[in-house]
């Protein structure tokens, strides 16, 4: 009789989620499950709220990602009012929204996928965690790892109101400026950043690229997929996280669309399953084909690693020069190895620093002229960004008042998560035979969802008549007596 084996809960994540593992009479894996049982309802509940407020509720969906939210959403708002904000508050959000990428980016490789490998995938479960990394690392670079991350949340908070949930950018720009010590001291904090990400790097070829047992499960099989790859770029092609088009290239690497935030829908589409909540999005010209991956698969990918592959390269000198490396290691672009994206995020934190020591040394950013008043409402706004977890958009309708009529956001995890589940299927199918199990292997199965940093507070949601989760009960022979679902209940209910 078959057999189950479940991850419940699954660790070093932003959220809920579980994981199911089916095993056949050979012990032999038949499919892997990626579940997620918790609901988002932020698209309904913010109906009929004044437009205006959705900056400051939608961080909530979210406190590890509340800037990306919160700079998506003042997007879809400048659109929405036609009140594009002055060069002045573009370059004050882009200066906040590349010091929460670098602190974020940091947090997820030393504080939930790093440990993985500073420590190790076999290594005992109480010591893959922050603490264990500590133990490795030494006591100075983990001081310094800790330090820096205070610093950036204390340029957040300046600049956004405080660091989790901001509440600066409004329609038209930004509620308030940076002083000239503001500034100077984001400069202060850039320099320590740009030197710190360089470090880590270094680090990471160490521990991992020196090491050839990682470099085999970095570079193998067991984690890698063909897929089409998503990310925003700006005007050069280069990686941009604020503001630039959205471009998606085929496993191929050859460009398959570009595309602005209020095309989103033209290129984008949506599958459910009974379940689980979250919704599987695929290219609509694509189709969706199941859960499989290659050129007839509408499957993508977002996140470090597929922006990466998405663009032509870094805007900025020391990251692009990582970035060339990284290709190189792996045999050219585009790179479908999953575990490549802990190497791809590394390079983008040290983007990220560079981008902010640009703006911080730029004097505009402390410029008084950071908003445009509205004087319309169009009555529809797109906006996106790119979240660290990948490509997030808003999509807000209203009224002549000014009234949220709908509202839709495509998550980026929920953008990764049909790519997901199949890192997940294959992680399980290539570790577990014969239904032996250790705790190792269920380690290196949940990595294969931990490269992709989920946040599935932001990727769950459930539209009004889509499938719910479902619930069998079954008999000892397997045959199904009942399911339940929520509003709906098929066989006996003796």
């Amino acid at each position: 009789m078959s057999k189950k084996i479940t991850i419940s809960p699954i660790t070093r994540l932003e959220g809920h989620g579980k994981i199911e593992i089916f095993l056949n009479d050979a012990g032999e894996v038949d499919h892997a499950f990626f579940q997620v049982p918790e609901l988002r309802g932020f698209e309904k509940f913010c109906e009929g709220r004044a437009a205006e407020e959705m900056a400051r509720i939608t961080p909530r969906i979210c406190g590890v990602c509340p800037t990306a939210h919160h700079m998506a959403s003042a997007k879809a708002l400048d659109d929405l009012f036609d009140a594009p904000p002055p060069p002045a508050a573009r370059k004050l959000r882009e200066l906040m929204y590349s010091t929460f990428m670098v602190e974020d980016h940091l947090l997820h490789f030393f504080f939930l996928g790093g440990p993985d490998f500073i420590v190790g995938p076999d290594a005992p479960a109480g010591a893959r965690n922050i603490l264990g990394v500590i133990g490795k690392l030494g006591t100075e670079a983990s001081l310094r790892l800790i330090s820096l991350r205070k610093r950036c949340r204390e340029i957040m908070s300046t600049i956004g109101g405080k660091a989790i949930h901001p509440v600066s950018a409004v329609p038209g720009g930004m509620a308030k400026g940076l002083t000239e010590n503001d500034r100077e001291n984001a400069v202060a904090v850039a320099a320590e950043a740009v030197d710190f990400c360089r470090f880590t790097l270094q680090a990471f070829g160490e521990i991992v690229l020196n090491n050839p047992a990682y470099v085999e499960l970095v570079t193998g099989e067991i984690y890698r997929h063909d897929t089409y790859y998503m990310g925003m770029v700006d005007r050069n092609g280069k990686v941009n996280f604020y503001d630039g088009q959205i471009n998606v290239v085929a496993p191929d690497g050859t460009q398959f669309a570009k595309f602005g935030a209020a095309d989103y829908g033209t290129h984008i589409a949506e599958h459910v399953e009974p379940w689980t909540y979250v919704k599987f999005p695929f290219l609509r010209k694509v189709g969706w084909a199941g859960f499989r991956d290659g050129a007839g698969s509408g499957i993508l990918a977002v996140a470090p690693l597929a922006r990466l592959n998405a663009s032509s390269g870094m805007a900025t000198p020391l990251a692009q020069a990582e970035y060339e490396r990284m290709f190189a290691t792996l045999g050219g672009k585009p790179s479908g190895h999953t575990l490549a994206m802990h190497w791809a995020r590394l390079i983008e934190a040290l983007y990220a620093a560079e981008r902010m020591l640009e703006l911080a040394s730029d004097p505009e950013v402390a410029s008084k002229d950071i908003r445009n008043i509205p004087t319309r409402i169009k009555g529809e706004g797109f906006g996106v960004v790119e979240a660290p977890r990948g490509t997030l958009y808003h999509h807000y309708q209203s009224d002549s008042r000014g009234l949220i009529t709908k509202v839709n956001l495509i998550v980026a995890t929920q953008n990764n998560i049909g790519r997901i589940a199949l890192s997940i299927d294959k992680a399980a199918k290539a570790l577990i035979h014969g239904g032996k199990v250790e705790e190792g292997q269920l380690n290196k199965i949940e990595m294969a969802f931990r490269a992709y940093d989920p946040c599935l507070s932001c990727a769950t949601h459930a539209s009004p008549g889509s499938p719910s989760p479902e619930i069998e009960i079954r008999n000892p022979d397997g045959s199904v007596l009942r399911t339940l679902c929520w509003g709906r209940t098929t066989g006996p209910r003796e």
